[in-house]
């Protein structure tokens, strides 16, 4: 039996309630991304290629966005493509480089949600938030075995 807040006692974390959490947050974060212009996945992919070291091919991006995300390969690589058409992306040899545009897009996408991520997340003890990333962390891992073991 799941309790609530209401009775003084806290809800059990399950799929739901990480599910719950995890579209509420990106609905936050998708309606910040169309004021910029983007998508969700094209943020991610955005994301690793700025905080890629080295520079990574157009199939290595596709790689760590699809670890990420769990998307088809072939959307990635159209999502990679807009980027590139959106001049957020460039390439650089063989390799794909942000854009002085794709990183400023990112870090004024990142000052629009620093208000937000705080009035979201204040508040909540570092005890809990330590918890909560344990919890999480085990999920994650337990889940991407039993993909891996569906797609094997």
């Amino acid at each position: 039996m799941t309790t609530t807040a209401s009775t003084g006692t806290s809800p059990l974390a399950d799929a739901r309630a990480l599910g719950l959490a995890h579209y509420a947050a990106r609905g936050v974060l998708e309606q910040v991304l169309a004021r910029h212009g983007i998508n969700f996945q094209q943020q991610i992919a955005l994301r690793a290629a700025v905080s890629a070291d080295p520079r990574q091919t157009p199939e290595e991006l596709v790689t760590q966005v699809r670890g990420s995300l769990k998307a088809d390969p072939a959307d990635i690589r159209t999502t990679l493509d807009e980027l590139q058409a959106k001049e957020l992306l460039v390439a650089d040899g063989a390799h794909l480089r942000p854009t002085d545009a794709g990183r400023g897009l990112l870090t004024a996408v990142g000052a629009d949600t620093a208000p937000i991520t705080a009035r979201v997340w204040g508040g909540i003890p570092a005890e809990d938030l330590a918890a909560a990333g344990r919890v999480l962390a085990t999920v994650t891992e337990r889940a991407n075995a039993e993909l891996a073991a569906l797609t094997a």
